[in-house]
């Protein structure tokens, strides 16, 4: 018994020290599963669209709509205040989506030489240009830009590359939970109407109707290419109220604390038009899993004109920036030396940024809205539950 007891005792440590080793690595393994489960359910956020969410692409391009000098970008706490190619002081509405719903980063913009990169792919990116529109010919006053139809054929090979990166299955994984997000339209509209007023004394302009019927369906076009390419969510944002934005109530010399009723009467009808379209697209798929959300960034911008105070703003018709000739753009000097524009002195008390966009404190309150409203400005889910669906 004296020589059987310190074997005993030995295999019984050495049995223990076995267990606690697989016991341990058990740990491991779990803590190891639950960090790639956690990761690889990490937002991730594919943006299209034009300069309302545009936040560095046309700093690549040869172009007249860049946002890449001073004061944009003053209040975006990320750059110290340096401009980036947003086109407002701080975040645009999809920076401020992606925050809240737990985004660990900014998507970067598609051009970034860096946007190649695994981890940058695996947050999303950001195929946004400021002054295109759904129509190829768009914006073509500015010369270089990315229309719709280019931004999702970028997708496209931004999908080609993932799946070299990480195979097949995961790429498609990866683009089934993901959000894509589409803000465009505006200048589409704005570059009609400017047309319409240039020709209507010849009368061979295309009715509103005509025109809103080819707008949606380049649009359906391309929310068809981006759901056959494996896009399951789908955000679709209509046209705010542009007959309020400070250079259509300029060149339509609308007097002080009005908007120009025409403009947004034909805005009104697409918004309608466009929600008709993605409802008729949705009951097209069901029962199947792909769903598309219309949000109304219309609605939510004339409640904040018509009653700025409510929401802590004190002008909602003027710029905060403003040149001083047309087109009114906000550009140029340095933040000490602005001699070719005009700077508020509190910017969160501005609606409007420059003449075309909404300042951060706009944004704020719109991504707001979209994150958990209602069905009267975002249907048939809000972005969060677009997000857990």
């Amino acid at each position: 018994m004296i020589l059987v007891a310190p074997l005993m005792l030995t295999s019984h440590t050495v049995f223990m020290k076995t267990l606690d080793r697989y016991f341990m690595a058990a740990i491991a393994i779990h803590v190891m599963l639950s960090m790639h489960i956690c990761f690889g359910e990490a937002f991730t956020s594919f943006i299209f669209g034009d300069s309302l969410v545009d936040v560095g692409n046309n700093n690549y391009l040869l172009t007249l709509s860049k946002a890449d000098s001073p004061p944009y970008g003053i209040d975006f706490a990320s750059s110290g205040g340096n401009p980036t190619g947003r086109f407002t002081n701080g975040r645009t509405i999809t920076d401020i989506v992606d925050e809240a719903l737990g985004a660990g980063s900014f998507s970067p913009p598609y051009l970034d030489p860096n946007a190649k990169q695994e981890s940058a792919i695996l947050r999303g990116l950001n195929y946004a240009s400021g002054s295109s529109g759904i129509l190829d010919e768009t914006g073509i006053f500015f010369i270089g830009r990315i229309s719709l139809s280019k931004q999702v054929s970028n997708f496209e090979e931004t999908k080609f590359h993932m799946v070299n990166l990480m195979g097949q299955r995961k790429a498609d994984e990866l683009i089934r939970r993901a959000i894509f997000s589409i803000t465009t339209g505006s200048n589409d509209i704005l570059s009609h109407l400017q047309d319409s007023f240039l020709t209507s004394f010849m009368d061979h302009k295309l009715s509103p109707s005509t025109f809103q019927n080819f707008l949606i369906s380049n649009m359906t076009m391309q929310l068809k290419r981006l759901q056959n390419l494996g896009a399951h969510k789908i955000l679709v944002v209509g046209v705010g109220p542009l007959g309020c934005i400070p250079i259509v109530r300029a060149l339509n010399f609308v007097p002080l604390g009005e908007c120009a009723d025409q403009v947004n009467a034909f805005v009104r009808s697409y918004n309608l038009n466009l929600r008709k379209m993605l409802e008729k697209l949705n009951q097209e798929t069901y029962p199947q899993l792909p769903i598309v959300v219309f949000a109304d960034p219309y609605a939510i911008v004339s409640r904040v004109i018509q009653s700025p105070h409510l929401y802590g703003f004190e002008n909602a018709y003027d710029p905060c920036c403003v040149g001083h000739f047309l087109p009114f753009i906000c550009l140029g000097g340095s933040q000490a030396n602005a001699t070719t524009y005009g700077l508020c002195q509190d910017r969160s008390k501005y609606v409007f940024w420059d003449a075309y966009h909404p300042t951060e404190a706009a944004n704020i309150i719109i991504a707001k809205e979209l994150l958990d409203g209602n069905h009267s400005v975002i249907s048939p889910m809000n972005i969060r539950g677009l997000y857990n669906y």
